[in-house]
Parts: structure tokens; sequence; C-alpha cells
């Protein structure tokens, strides 16, 4: 196995072509971060429960084991100098269980204080909170009592999340009014979770920092368009006054400060009507959002990533053009396919994934163009995504 280097660059210790990197997930995330891998000289292995996911078809070798299989974790850990992740639903101490420089054993650089903290809505809401960034009102809930007091607290409408392995909408339950709460858990299985007050926004936004422990460098604050709680689009950069995105920047080098970040981190906001910015969610990896910078920026966020966690020095990313980017799900791949022809302007990703599947993320499309708004237009146009209206 390639040894590290000795020079260190903040928390990270620099990693040499040659080297290897373990990615515990194999979905379409841990494809693109193999594919900058790739291109900067690195090996790839993967830990995956499908034989030949995507991340496989394009690294050099896969464990065939479940996420949470600690003795596949420590073969894949024995194999790599360094060990990511591509998703929030790693075990934690597992990882913990590897990391280190003894034999068996691997530097994971994004640690998993960041991990733990994203894995449970209660610690990722008050580590926002205690570096003074604002969300929307939230508060803890464990009964239906608590959800009671809670709703009489902030009101209605109001969202209850289950504290752990919601995504896309899924571990949700909207209430808009009492009649809603027919849909609630019965007290012996109510579950960790959080009720969190409605937000007047304007539009859902997000931004990505990526750092390499000690230094930090941020991307484009960007719109995101949701359709049944996936995201459909988004529209590079967002049309923000200045000082609304001098905000989100701030507020991400603050969050990725605050985790002594290594690698890329995606933060989900709210830009509300009088110019405010709260943060939503955060997400410990690449993120569907930043896709676009493929095609649009300096340096993309797989490559940011890649870089952070191989302790190598991160240039400040340059949009080069603004750009859209549009989901193709499952039901959208036999469209989108049947036009690529006629459409050289789209940047086209397909992520490999041998089943497809109603509302999956089979791939995205990425337009660079002067003008977001007609680009907008004509994707929604060609009818393609006309299942989302």
């Amino acid at each position: 196995m390639p040894s590290l280097s000795e020079e260190t660059r903040g928390a990270v210790t620099r990693l040499m072509p040659g080297a290897t990197i373990g990615i515990v997930g194999g979905g379409q995330l841990g494809r693109m971060m193999a594919l900058s891998a790739k291109y900067m000289g690195f090996r790839v292995g993967v830990l995956d429960p499908t034989p030949d996911c995507p991340t496989a078809q394009v690294g050099d070798f896969q464990i065939v084991a479940a996420y949470d299989d600690k003795t596949a974790i420590r073969e894949l850990a024995a194999k790599s100098d360094v060990l990511t992740y591509e998703f929030e639903n790693v075990d934690a101490d597992a990882l913990d269980e590897v990391r280190g420089s003894g034999e068996g054993q691997c530097a994971v650089p994004q640690g998993t204080d960041l991990l733990r903290v994203t894995q449970n809505r209660i610690a990722e809401k008050s580590f926002i909170n205690d570096h003074g960034i604002a969300t929307a009102p939230w508060r803890a809930v464990n009964s239906r009592a608590d959800l009671q007091a809670a709703l009489d607290e902030i009101g209605y409408p109001a969202v209850l999340k289950t504290c752990e392995g919601g995504y896309d909408g899924h571990g949700q339950i909207v209430l808009r009014s009492a009649a809603d709460l027919e849909r609630v858990w019965a007290d012996d299985g109510f579950p960790p979770a959080i009720l969190e007050g409605f937000v007047d926004f304007a539009f859902e936004a997000s931004i990505l920092v990526s750092g390499d422990g000690e230094r930090y460098v941020t991307f484009p604050i960007v719109r995101n368009v949701h359709r049944n709680n996936i995201l459909h689009m988004t529209i590079a950069p967002a049309e923000v006054p200045d000082e609304v995105a001098a905000r989100a920047h701030e507020l991400a080098r603050t969050l990725a400060d605050g985790f002594k970040l290594a690698g890329t981190l995606a933060i989900e906001l709210f830009v509300t009507r009088d110019g405010r910015v709260l943060v939503n969610e955060l997400a410990p990896r690449p993120h569907n959002s930043g896709h676009y910078t493929i095609e649009a920026c300096s340096i993309d966020q797989f490559d940011a990533h890649i870089r952070g966690i191989a302790g190598w020095p991160l240039p400040q990313p340059k949009l080069l053009s603004p750009a859209v980017m549009v989901n193709v799900l499952g039901q959208h791949v036999a469209p989108t396919r049947a036009l690529i022809g006629g459409h050289p302007e789209w940047n086209v990703h397909d992520y490999g994934k041998a089943q497809v599947k109603q509302d999956r993320k089979m791939g995205h499309i990425t337009v660079l163009t002067d003008d977001t708004a007609a680009c907008v237009d004509a994707l929604e146009s060609t009818g393609c995504w006309d299942d989302l209206r």
C-alpha cells in the first residue's frame, strides 16, 4: 500500500497519487467522487451491497456487503489509505474502529463528528443554532403530548420529522391542521422526532463549502426547485442581493470551521421574502444541487471533496457560466434519451443504475446558458418532466 506523505495540511495528511481511496456507498455520488479521484491518479475501492453498483463500474475493486457490516468496513480500511462516504447513513462507530495508522486501519479525514451531527436532526439543528445561525423554529418531540405542546408554541402549519433516517420527504408528516394528527404515530411507536415550523420563504437554495481541515472555499449560492419532495432543478447562480449571497458564504465558512471540515459539505437554505438566510439541512458530502459544478465551475464539488480529504490545496471555485441542472428520474429516462440527438447543449450524465424505477434518480442534465430563465422554459417545454407539474 502506498505510504502517506509526512507533510500535513491542516488536519489532513496529504495523499499522493497511487494511493487508494475507499468509498462507503456505491451510488451516483460515489461514482462521481471516484471519477474525480481517478483523474488525480488515485485508486478507488467501494463498499456496497449491490454488485456492479455505479461506483464499482468506474472504480478498481468492490467489497459486496451491507454498509453496516463491520468486517467489510475493516476489509475496505485495510485496502485503503483514506475512507470517505457518499451518504449519511453510515455506521459511525464502525468508522471509528478503523480510524488510525495501525495495521488494518486508515485515515478518515472527515472524522465522525460531522457524520453523527448530520445523522440526527436534533444534533444538527443544535449545532447550527449554537454557531449563531438561524433555522426554522423547532422543538424536540418524543410523544403525542410533546407534539401537542410544540404545536401550541409553534403553531400550524408545521412538519413532523423523524430525527434519523429521512430523505427526499421520507419520515416526514406535514401538519396543516388538527385533522392531520390522525396520521401521527401512536405513543407506543413514536420515534424520536422534531416539530419544525413552516418558513414563509421566497425560494429554497443551497451552498457548498469545501475544506482541507483548516482552509475553506465556497461555491455560488444556487436556487433549487423541488417537486414531490425531490430536487427537480437547480439554477446557478441564484439571483439574490449581494448581502444575501454574502450571508450565505459567511455561514457556510462558519459551519465548515465548526466541523474543521475536510471534503465537501452541502448546506440547504431558505431565503425568506425579507432577505434572511435560514439553514434547513446539512449534507456531509457532495450534493445533488451541486452537480452543475461539473461543467459550470473552475473546480467541481467532487474534485473539491477528493482534494479536501487527500490534503491537497483547494482553489477558490469560480463560476465560469450560469447553468441549469435538471434531475432525470426513472420516468424521465425514456423521454430524455429519445431527445438527446436534438439537444447538443445538454450535458447528459447517466448513473449506470441497473434498474429503472419511478422517482429514482437515474441521471441529470446540465445546460450552460446566458439566460437561465429561458433555459428553464426550454427544458420544461420538451415535455420530459410533465409528470412533475
